[in-house]
């Protein structure tokens, strides 16, 4: 659904502290700097809202910005750049 959503075929989703593939391997994940930065910034996120807690802040949100203006998004895609 995600891959869908995105307009893309390959997709990384983190749940807690695991970063979920789909559609990539691992070898070409880890070789994309900005994207595994990225997601490494979601791991951080999820560290300090707590797992339910950055769920609920993310869906809301996403269900107020939209996926591109969520600020967690906003904060990985800076991220990206460090």
């Amino acid at each position: 659904m995600a891959a869908i959503k995105l307009g893309t075929k390959a997709v990384a989703m983190v749940l807690g502290k695991t970063i979920h593939l789909h559609n990539t391997t691992k070898a070409d994940f880890l070789k994309d700097e900005r994207w595994l930065k990225h997601e490494l910034c979601h791991i951080k996120q999820f560290k300090e809202h707590g797992y339910v807690g950055f769920i609920i802040k993310y869906i809301w949100e996403s269900i107020r910005k939209g996926y591109y203006n969520n600020r967690f998004e906003v904060e990985a895609r800076n991220a990206e750049a460090l």
